[in-house]
């Protein structure tokens, strides 16, 4: 004989480390194929191969800055699960607003539909990732004091 209510789903509660490290996951695909779907853009490719990007020049410190941009959010997928959770979740906080910023400000001149979609929903999951580091959970006292 089994306990198992019928009809209730299992629930098991998820961890804000997990939490937050699967939205940089998200938050990374959504910049890979925003990227990949720019290359379907008339003209982008032959800008890239002229050796500018939106109106940047493709050059060494280009590429380090492209980089470096992208790493952050990598590396947050698995910092996000081991940091401590006080550096875990002021990282968070502060990188989430920065990058939530960054791409707010990529879309100033832009015109095609898709970017906005993906840089809206990019935004969304960052200020979740935010929302979940500013609401983190405390430690409860493994002794209360009885008086």
């Amino acid at each position: 004989m089994t306990n198992l209510t019928p009809g209730i789903l299992e629930d098991v509660k998820i961890h804000v480390k997990l939490k937050i490290s699967a939205l940089w996951i998200a938050v990374m695909l959504l910049f890979a194929y925003g990227d990949i779907f720019s290359f379907f853009r008339t003209g982008l490719i032959e800008g890239i191969i002229a050796g500018k990007i939106s109106g940047f020049q493709i050059n060494q410190g280009f590429l380090v800055g492209s980089s470096l941009y992208i790493a952050i959010p990598c590396l947050m997928v698995f910092l996000s699960l081991v940091l401590r959770p006080d550096v875990n979740r002021w990282a968070n906080i502060v990188l989430g607003l920065l990058y939530t910023a960054t791409i707010l400000l990529f879309c100033i001149g832009e015109e095609w539909a898709y970017y906005f979609f993906l840089s809206i929903l990019e935004s969304v999951l960052l200020l979740v990732i935010v929302w979940y580091a500013w609401k983190w959970p405390e430690q409860e006292s493994p002794m209360k004091s009885v008086t």
